[in-house]
């Protein structure tokens, strides 16, 4: 709540503007049963038609006053919630772009979208509300009651019962709605979960025509949210209508004992409308205040869960004294490295130890569940390692800046990641080149025989992930984005699954020549594609099992031979024997 705070003080100025509008306002509200009274006693009873008309006439220029006032306290309030907010998201957006992936872990992607948007969302309505009534409310209630204790004092006490009765009425309210606000937005959650893995696996649901399961799912979560929702609302709802029976019974109880006073001239009959106009305001203050105890703790939760994420450090920090990582080559050394998810779980890499030389290429093959995307991803520090160090030049990683270690790494993940913009765009994603240094990344990639194909070419549009391209398609164009960085180490995670043998292998020439000097590591799991390499490294059970190059591994590895046994034909074994 802290960071809050800060995020909140560009916006005091705001506010003491605010505080003048809502004076200005109160004041104006507060001053019309006056004038009402006045007309009245001095104009309608004493047959004064001046009077009414000189009241009226000032009635009418407070009442366009309070106006200006009411539009100026609406668009403050908006303006310092929607700033806020604003900075919030910015806020929020930052903190998880630098989380690990280990901190990814601790929130789903479906719950980090719900929380930048429908929990801002809801602490900025609430914000507005709270800024336009929490001032209003309090000013506008004692104001009420001190001018309707001016004018009788002997029927203050219907003023104080009835609000002791809508105290009784909001606290029974409360404690039945507001445990509902948290399970209300782990329920958002979970829609949005469901929602998601519906949209995005919408192909595959349809191959296997379940969507009438899909539905079914759906229809549970959501039928579930909805009673959550149903209920709060049904609770709220009732205390409408017995604020309207408070209100009502009020203003009987006015009418019933004032008339006693106006009878025996205790009382003028203007007095008696405008005491009745006062305590109209001061219960309606209170029913604002007691809407605005409803909103809040749902605000809160959502505020709480927003500084969840806020307050979580990410547990990949740069050192307080970092060393520069040198430039060239770009040697990459794994020395004694084990790697688990959690301090519980089994080491998912143990006591791995290689050197990844520049001018060489690196290959890493294994069975599915190895550790091999997880080995690869803790050279850019996707992950920290549990034991060992991994380095780059020399300087261990964990010394550096992430941002220096990141800036010599091109890296081409195993799902290829496409954003919505240009091809042009999505290739220099990352990196500041030029149209020609564009154009010969796609080249190196392959991808500039489809990319011309294309009506606009380099400037063609892509719809958003790449719906519109195909598997190799996205797979050569994150390859060619890569490239395009020109770093000093290549890390290919099976970015070339998707690829048809021709090109595959006319890709792997080509690369051979961009990346000349510099150190490339590719995980695999085609034969073909790595069995150039210099050095293989073969994973298995969570350790390298085997290393060297394709022929000797053929010769020298059980775990590799039968890899390539499963892909390779006889012939094809021996030639690389």
């Amino acid at each position: 709540m802290k960071r809050f705070l800060q995020l909140f003080v560009p916006y005091l100025p705001w506010c003491v503007v605010l505080v003048a509008f809502v004076y200005g306002q109160t004041q104006v509200t507060l001053a019309l049963p006056d004038y009402m009274a006045g007309i009245i006693n001095k104009g309608i009873i004493a047959g004064d038609n001046g009077a009414v008309l000189h009241t009226g006439l000032w009635m009418l220029f407070i009442t366009l006053l309070g106006g200006v006032c009411t539009v100026g306290v609406s668009y403050a309030a908006s303006r310092i919630a929607a700033g806020f907010v604003r900075r919030l998201r910015i806020e929020l957006f930052t903190k998880v772009e630098y989380f690990s992936l280990a901190d990814f872990n601790k929130f789903s992607t479906a719950s980090l979208i719900t929380r930048a948007t429908n929990d801002m969302q809801q602490l900025q309505q609430t914000l507005t509300m709270l800024l336009r009534m929490a001032l209003v409310a309090p000013f506008m209630g004692i104001g009420a009651i001190v001018k309707a204790y001016q004018l009788s004092p002997d029927m203050s006490w219907i003023m104080a019962s009835a609000i002791f009765c809508l105290v009784i009425v909001i606290a029974i309210l409360f404690s039945i709605a507001v445990p509902k606000f948290k399970l209300i937005q782990q329920m958002v959650d979970k829609l949005g979960l469901v929602t998601r893995e519906m949209l995005t696996g919408i192909r595959v649901i349809r191959s296997f025509r379940k969507e009438a399961a899909e539905e079914k799912r759906f229809d549970e979560v959501n039928k579930e949210s909805v009673t959550l929702n149903l209920f709060v609302n049904r609770t709220m709802i009732v205390m409408q209508p017995l604020m309207m029976l408070v209100m009502s019974f009020t203003s009987l109880a006015i009418i019933w004992f004032g008339a006693k006073f106006v009878d025996s001239s205790v009382l003028q009959l203007g007095d008696l409308l405008a005491f009745m106009q006062y305590a109209t305001q001061a219960v309606m203050s209170f029913l604002m205040l007691s809407f605005l105890f409803f909103l809040v703790p749902r605000a809160m939760v959502s505020a709480n869960r927003i500084s969840e994420v806020l307050a979580s450090e990410s547990s990949i920090r740069d050192p307080e004294k970092p060393q520069k990582v040198p430039t060239g080559g770009g040697e990459v050394v794994f020395d004694h490295v084990t790697f688990r998810y959690n301090d519980t779980a089994e080491p998912v890499l143990n006591d791995v130890s290689f050197v990844a030389k520049a001018g060489q290429t690196t290959a890493i093959i294994g069975g599915t569940g190895s550790g091999k995307t997880t080995l690869i991803s803790l050279i850019p520090r996707l992950y920290d390692v549990t034991e060992g160090g991994v380095s780059i030049n020399g300087v261990n990683v964990r010394q550096a800046l992430q941002y220096d270690v990141r800036q010599r790494i091109g890296y081409a993940s195993q799902k290829a990641v496409i954003f919505s913009g240009t091809i042009a765009d999505n290739i220099r994603y990352g990196s500041r080149v030029d149209d020609e240094a564009v154009r010969h990344a796609a080249e190196v990639a392959q991808a500039k025989e489809f990319i011309e194909a294309l009506p606009t070419t380099y400037n063609e549009e892509i719809a958003r992930g790449g719906a519109d391209l195909s598997g190799g398609q996205r797979q050569r164009l994150s390859i060619a984005r890569a490239i395009a960085r020109k770093p000093d180490v290549y890390l290919f995670d099976d970015t070339f699954s998707a690829l048809d043998t021709r090109t595959d292998a006319a890709l792997r020439v080509a690369l051979e020549k961009e990346t000349k000097g510099k150190t490339v590591i590719i995980v695999a799991q085609r034969i073909s594609t790595i069995m150039h390499a210099e050095q293989i490294l073969v994973l298995d059970d969570s350790r390298i099992v085997a290393r060297g190059t394709h022929a000797e591994l053929i010769k020298t590895s059980k775990v590799y031979r039968e890899i390539a046994e499963s892909q390779l034909s006889e012939h094809e074994l021996r030639e690389g024997a």
